[in-house]
């Protein structure tokens, strides 16, 4: 019996490290062949096979990212945009999920309801037309603020509901004592709320950040006559067919590519504990 268990409990661990092994392959792998590969030349891209480190380093490729390619322009952009989308997601959704979550209103389980309905819903570039009609009544849709309004009033469903969840783990007692000593409602999301919702946050920061970063469609169609409000993304895809060379520069793409990924891991590495406090108090407890 002994055995029996010894030999099971091995072959589960074998089991572990084939699930690692391939996780690793199809995340890991890919990122460190991106970034080894942006050092490369052009011509050993399209013709030295998928060998991982280049046979010469070419550190230039990020200098001509940068200059040639107006790469630093589109970073500017990105950072920019994110910037502003992080800020007010993190208005928006902790807003509203303090209502949710607190407040008592006519139509409070019908809006939950719709907005439960609504994650099943992928409706996609359907809604592109009209969110541009909005930006062009609101004489947005030739500015980045555009996006901004866009992405910070079309408040992202999964964030409504981590606040929500998240704020449900406050005691609602410290509600009480702040409303006793004269609080308003909205005093007491600013007072109390707030201060105690460093988790929630970050973890709403870091879903807007990447949702922010990685925005393509909505950066291409706002920049289809204003090519200087590229963001990074736009300018790496559009780098393939912008004519700078005869061949496509994989090279410049990768590096492009490479620089994209950079802000999205490294913050991650640093919000990395309260996203994963906040995800799992929003989601597990709430």
């Amino acid at each position: 019996m002994y055995l029996h268990n010894n030999i099971k409990q091995r072959f589960g661990t074998i089991l572990s490290y084939i699930f690692l092994v391939t996780v690793f392959l199809f995340t890991v792998a890919p990122l460190l062949y991106t970034l080894f590969s942006s050092f490369k030349s052009n011509a050993e891209l399209l013709t030295g096979g998928v060998n991982l480190l280049p046979k010469k380093w070419h550190f230039e490729n990020y200098v001509i990212a940068f200059r040639e390619a107006g790469f630093l322009d589109f970073t500017l952009n990105s950072v920019f945009i994110t910037f502003f989308i992080v800020i007010g997601s993190i208005i928006t959704a902790s807003i509203c999920g303090y209502v949710f979550s607190r407040g008592e209103f006519p139509g409070k389980r019908l809006l939950i309801g719709l907005f439960v309905f609504s994650m099943f819903l992928s409706i996609g570039a359907v809604s592109l037309y009209p969110q541009l009609l909005v930006a062009r009544a609101l004489h947005l849709n030739q500015s980045l603020w555009g996006i901004i309004f866009i992405r910070v009033v079309g408040i992202n469903i999964a964030q409504f509901f981590l606040s929500i969840g998240y704020i449900n783990t406050i005691p609602k007692e410290l509600d009480q004592s702040a409303a006793i000593d004269g609080c308003s409602f909205f005093g007491i999301y600013w007072r109390i709320i707030m201060p105690n919702a460093s988790p929630l946050i970050a973890t709403i920061g870091l879903i807007a950040f990447r949702n922010g970063w990685n925005e393509y469609l909505l950066p291409l169609v706002f920049s289809f006559n204003r090519p200087e409000l590229q963001t990074l993304i736009v300018g790496v895809v559009n780098l393939r067919t912008s004519g700078m060379e005869s061949l496509t520069p994989w090279n410049l793409m990768l590096a492009g590519s490479s620089i994209a990924l950079a802000p999205i891991i490294i913050v991650y590495l640093f919000l990395n504990k309260y996203f994963t406090s906040g995800l799992m108090s929003g989601a597990v407890k709430g």
